[in-house]
Formats: C-alpha cells, sequence, structure tokens
C-alpha cells in the first residue's frame, strides 16, 4: 500500500531569524511610508521557499491618520480572494502585518497590540512589523505550534535578492487608490452635507 499523502505546515525558516525585505520591497515600503501624512498598512508577500523574505508590501483599501490605520470593510477578503487568484497561499500572503508610525517610535501601541492579538491569534504563526518614520524598526513573530511564544526579529534588507528597480508612478497610484485619509474624509462629508443643507 502506497504511504498516504501528508501536507506538510509551512513555517518560517528558523535558521535565518530576521524579517528580510527585497531592495525592490524596501523601497516600495519607504516610499508608501512617506508619500503622504498618514500612516499606512497592509501585507508583505513572502517568497513561497523562505517565509521570512518579504518581496511585496501590498497596501489595502483603508481610512487612515496620522495615528490610525483601519482597513476598508470587505478590503482584506477581496485582497484575500485576489492573491489566491493568483496562485499564493495564506502562508505567502496573509501572515506577516505591515504598517508605519509617525515620529521616531516604532513600538507597537496598546491598539496595534489588540489588533495583532485579534486578528492573528489563531494563526499558526504571524509577523507584527512596523516602520517609523524616523527609520526605527520594529518585527515580532507570534507561533502557536508547541507551547507557543513570541520572538523579536531585527528587520533587514537582504540584498542578495533581485532588485527589480523601483516604480514611482505605479507605487502612486497604489497609494492613491488604497489610502484615504480621515480629513479629505470629513472635508468631504462636510461638503456633502453643506450641499445637502442648501
Amino acid at each position: 500500500m502506497p504511504p498516504k499523502h501528508t501536507t506538510k505546515r509551512r513555517y518560517p525558516q528558523q535558521s535565518r531569524r530576521a524579517l528580510r525585505f527585497s531592495p525592490t520591497a524596501w523601497s516600495k515600503l519607504l516610499f508608501l511610508r512617506d508619500i503622504g501624512d498618514t500612516e499606512v498598512g497592509g501585507f508583505g508577500i513572502s517568497s513561497a521557499n523562505d517565509l521570512l523574505l518579504i518581496q511585496d508590501f501590498v497596501l489595502i483599501p483603508q481610512v487612515s491618520s496620522a495615528v490610525t490605520v483601519s482597513f476598508v470593510d470587505d478590503a482584506v477578503a477581496e485582497y484575500f480572494d485576489q492573491q489566491i487568484d493568483l496562485g499564493r497561499q495564506p502562508h505567502e500572503c496573509a501572515r506577516i502585518w505591515i504598517h508605519t508610525h509617525p515620529g521616531n517610535c516604532a513600538r507597537p501601541s496598546a491598539v496595534d497590540e489588540e489588533t495583532f492579538s485579534r486578528v492573528f491569534g489563531r494563526s499558526d504563526w504571524a509577523v507584527m512589523a512596523i516602520v517609523a518614520c524616523g527609520g526605527e524598526t520594529y518585527a515580532r513573530l507570534e507561533f502557536q505550534s508547541g507551547p507557543g511564544g513570541s520572538l523579536r526579529l531585527p528587520v533587514e534588507v537582504s540584498y542578495d535578492a533581485p532588485f527589480t528597480g523601483t516604480d514611482y508612478d505605479a507605487w502612486t497610484e497604489e497609494y492613491l487608490a488604497a489610502v484615504h485619509p480621515i480629513s479629505k474624509l470629513i472635508r468631504s462629508e462636510e461638503r456633502r452635507v453643506g450641499k445637502e443643507c442648501r
């Protein structure tokens, strides 16, 4: 009788304990961090062979301010559908949550911790990564296997990964489509209400 086929769970490689970005992914993240006046958030797209190597950073449609990011209802589900259509598995596109902070501090806020626990608490593993405008970084791996636990990770640029170049036009288009600053939404709502009251 042939051996029963089993599916191996994929966990980040333990030999390289760092969250690494390809030069292109890192350039894109910094560009999106600095293009506007708000925080931005999204997911890291991992290499299929090295789950802690980020090859792309993808914004999720969001309402944001200088200190908050809130993903638009149904945006995460739509993102997952798009990634599955592209042939990616959840462990490649839905385990590394990345967002930015204003100023110099990349330490997670109480809201960050609550969000990470609520959204990713049942995942086999997940990473919360933060890049502050001043350059400080923070990354932490949480895992549920065995007794579970967490591990702080250094953040590095993996210069041995290919650099496919910058695409500022495409990145700007992605930013404009996904990031909706609260102040602009408030002004838009004020204009709408003002017209209705005339």
